[in-house]
């Protein structure tokens, strides 16, 4: 059987994963983290027993999307009352 991780272990794996962040760009992590958003990997595991819904999944894949493409079209709108486009 495998021995759950002590807190040393556990401290410098800690250290380790902020010391990566720390040297990522802000546009490179804040792109990898939007990627991983609009792919719904936040719901991976949630089910019972830590199972993955495949309905669950490409559901927050369609509604982040949509959510997505609804700002850009508000977006758009705002820039036509304005008169900037």
């Amino acid at each position: 059987m495998t021995q759950p991780p002590d807190k040393s272990q556990q401290e410098a794996k800690a250290i380790l994963d902020r010391a990566r962040r720390d040297q990522e760009g802000i546009l490179a992590s804040s792109m990898a983290r939007a990627s991983d958003h609009f792919s719904g990997k936040d719901a991976v595991g949630q089910g019972e027993g830590g199972a993955t819904d495949p309905i669950e999944v490409w559901g927050r894949r369609i509604g982040r999307s949509l959510s997505l493409i609804g700002v850009v079209v508000l977006g758009y709108l705002l820039g036509v009352q304005l008169k900037i486009w």
